[in-house]
């Protein structure tokens, strides 16, 4: 299944029962280098992988998994705010605005009818790993869908 097919079985779900967090805490983040490999891995694993587009943003959340990954660089600038340099290329940015969250519980991947681990295709092509407790998440205009895991979760998000 795609992005675009999970967005299109959870939207309804996520409109009804999904509520709006913000990111609490800070990233960091440069400029990727084309054609740079960014594999995500949070505290449970490898979650996708990515290759830099020119102009893509590598980020870094300041979690326990320190996980990172790549942002375009319009949704970079819709979501972050530049705080200060931090060293060399990377610089510390806060989140701004909101997302739409809900945890996939045993009802909610019955209502969705996926398995209690599944993966999607993400936009980038590459395979997003996402499990039960995890967090399905998407801005409040629903242009993507995505995996949060529910560790990085908890460090990085509250309700708005």
């Amino acid at each position: 299944m795609t992005q675009k097919e999970l967005l299109l079985k959870a939207r309804p779900l996520l409109e009804r029962e999904g509520r709006l967090y913000r990111k609490t805490t800070r990233v960091f983040a440069r400029r990727a280098l084309q054609g740079e490999v960014v594999e995500t891995v949070t505290s449970d694993g490898l979650e996708t992988a990515n290759v830099a587009k020119a102009g893509d943003w590598l980020v870094r959340n300041q979690t326990e998994a320190a996980e990172m990954y790549l942002i375009s660089e319009p949704t970079f600038a819709q979501r972050y705010r530049y705080l200060h340099p931090v060293e060399g290329d990377w610089a510390e940015y806060e989140a701004v605005g909101c997302v739409r969250a809900l945890e996939l519980t045993p009802e909610r991947l019955k209502a969705l009818q996926l398995p209690a681990e599944f993966q999607f295709i993400a936009a980038w092509g590459s395979p997003m790993s996402a499990q039960q407790g995890d967090f399905l998440a998407c801005p409040e205009n629903f242009s993507e869908v995505y995996r949060i895991a529910r560790a990085e979760f908890e460090q990085t998000y509250e309700p708005c």
